[in-house]
């Protein structure tokens, strides 16, 4: 006869930390076959990552780079004999975490989902999609800002540099910007989260708000490899509207819980 799963609620210490590996190991089992994937779908990954070098490079710059690289100008620079497989491997470990993303989130959500009560896990769906709706929306946001962000840049260093570049710094700062945005716009999911468990109230992020801000700044000034102005308004803004909607939404919450509690006081006390 099958043994019935444990309740949650009475797991040892042991077991909750056993769950968390089973969790981890699952995560990182997604993320290695989204690598695998991403390695054989590279040359097409690497072509679309080039556009935002093109579209940064002004006519006088692709002339320049032309005389170096050949082509339309709009090419890398490799140096290093090991650089191509170098370059593979770590655009297929980033790439196979951005693949994971929805992976990631169910089982963080399963990990953490006893703790919740029973009508509150009917939330999972919805904080897997948003979730993994929410990165996307922000990688796509990063990939909209990076020529802009290469622009000033490669204007910051002035008129008397050729901007070629080699291909693992470039692709690896375009891979970090569009992960930090995509991390950047998990932020009212895990302000929602906290919310659900209690772990903070909106009165609280309200009286917060001040330092809020500050510390959102800091952070975006902090997690964008990028560094110029642009870059950093684009995602301030967004990760400061998403602070305010998060407190929305969990007066909202508190509200339905307070309601559902004075519902339930009311049918024990007809009952009774």
């Amino acid at each position: 006869m099958a043994t019935p799963p444990a309740d949650p609620s009475r797991m040892t210490l042991i077991e909750h930390l056993l769950e968390l590996r089973t969790r981890i190991v699952r995560s990182v089992g997604a993320i290695l076959l989204g690598g695998i994937v991403a390695w054989f779908l590279y040359p097409w990954i690497l072509d679309f990552l080039l556009h935002p070098y093109c579209n940064s490079l002004s006519e006088e710059a692709k002339a320049q780079a032309q005389s170096v690289v050949g082509g339309s100008g709009c090419r890398l620079l490799n140096t290093d004999p090991l650089g191509g497989l170098s370059l593979r491997l770590t655009m297929s470990v980033y790439c196979g975490i951005a693949i994971a993303v929805p992976v990631i989130l169910w089982q963080l959500w399963r990990f953490v989902a006893p703790g919740l009560y029973k009508h509150e896990r009917r939330w999972v769906w919805p904080f897997v999609i948003a979730g993994a709706a929410l990165f996307a929306l922000g990688a796509g946001l990063a990939f909209w800002t990076i020529p802009k962000a290469l622009t000033w840049l490669a204007d910051v260093g002035g008129s008397d540099l050729v901007t070629v570049f080699s291909p693992k710094p470039y692709l690896s700062f375009i891979i970090k910007m569009m992960l930090a945005f995509g991390l950047g716009f998990e932020f009212p999911i895990i302000l929602c989260f906290l919310q659900m468990i209690g772990a903070v109230t909106p009165q609280q992020l309200s009286k917060w708000r001040r330092y809020s801000i500050v510390g959102i700044t800091t952070i975006v000034a902090v997690i964008t490899p990028s560094g110029d102005p642009f870059t950093l308004i684009v995602l301030t803004i967004p990760m400061l509207l998403f602070y305010e909607l998060s407190i929305v939404y969990g007066r909202l919450w508190q509200r339905s819980r307070r309601k559902r509690a004075e519902k339930a006081a009311a049918e024990a006390g007809a009952s009774a």
